[in-house]
């Protein structure tokens, strides 16, 4: 089972009171993204700001714990292949989906979503935004009509077994999956996957090669 550990934030920086320099921290581990990464990151902050006092769409309320989670979700580019297209499953406000979908500009990235005050949500991020590589799916992931899939990405939405059913329809020879999980994922894996597990400081990125 192999592993990799990279020693990214440290739990201090995490959860300083000062503001995570979301640039400074992905420059220091070799990502490199355009300005209008960051860009789309500073508006999306703002409007999810807005909505969240409205419509509770999710429970990163307070700015550094948004940066957390940006930052958790797009560090999988610095690891991860080039691919086609992209399925996050459970997308919620964004997480990772609508994150790797700012990184990856000329990715297809399917954010399939079935509580419709978040796909809303995504659906003016997209529009605001002028996200022509964003469809919303404001559906179960059961829902969706079957295509090939070239990355299945997932965020804490339920344990690995299901969530590999889940993406089953979508699977072809070469396909991955991406899920972002904690210290749990060990208990859900064994030697018969052929995956890896690559560890930071805050999060379990668990790739399973199809």
């Amino acid at each position: 089972m192999p592993v990799r550990s990279i020693p990214v934030l440290t739990t201090s920086s995490v959860h300083s009171r000062a503001p995570m320099d979301i640039r400074h921290e992905l420059l220091k581990d070799d990502i490199l993204l355009d300005e209008q990464f960051y860009e789309h990151v500073k508006r999306y902050k703002e409007h999810l700001k807005k909505w969240n006092k409205i419509h509770n769409l999710t429970g990163a309320k307070k700015e550094s714990l948004m940066d957390k989670f940006i930052y958790d979700a797009v560090f999988p580019v610095s690891f991860l292949p080039k691919v086609k297209n992209i399925l996050d499953i459970g997308t919620g406000a964004g997480f990772p989906g609508m994150i790797l979908a700012f990184a990856l500009p000329d990715t297809e990235v399917i954010l399939c979503e079935p509580l419709q005050k978040r796909a809303s949500f995504l659906q003016f991020i997209k529009a605001d935004l002028g996200l022509k590589n964003v469809t919303v799916a404001n559906c179960r992931v059961e829902e969706l009509e079957p295509r090939p899939i070239e990355l299945v990405t997932s965020r804490a939405v339920t344990d690995t077994k299901m969530l590999m059913q889940l993406s089953q329809p979508f699977l072809q020879e070469g396909s991955k999956l991406l899920f972002y999980k904690g210290e749990r994922v060990f208990e859900e894996v064994d030697a018969t996957l052929k995956h890896q597990i690559i560890q930071t400081q805050n999060r379990h990125y668990l790739v399973i090669d199809i």
